[in-house]
């Protein structure tokens, strides 16, 4: 039997790999594990996915990913002068009352 050749892409199915990364995919980008982005999933953390396609394969929108990685750059007080404690005026102690 010979070997079937998959179709050329299309301009249609390279848009839909560029909006969607697989697992793998997201693990090399954020250089973790498959593992860890899995155990994320299941205790609902980490950047959002959703199941797609018969096969119920788990995606992540590219657009969800980039903007929750710059939600977790936001949260860091090293990258966010708001947060940093040390770009507030200092605190005043106050005296109990004699």
């Amino acid at each position: 039997m010979p070997a079937r050749l998959s179709p050329a892409p299309t301009a249609s199915s390279t848009a839909v790999h560029a909006a969607f990364l697989t697992v793998r995919d997201v693990a090399d980008y954020l250089n973790l594990s498959p593992h860890t982005l899995y155990v994320w999933r299941h205790r609902r953390q980490g950047p959002p996915s959703f199941r797609m396609g018969p096969r119920g394969r788990v995606v992540y929108r590219v657009e969800a990913l980039d903007a929750w990685v710059r939600e977790q750059e936001q949260a860091d007080s090293r990258s966010n002068p708001k947060l940093n404690p040390l770009s507030g005026a200092p605190q005043q102690r106050s005296r109990p009352a004699a």
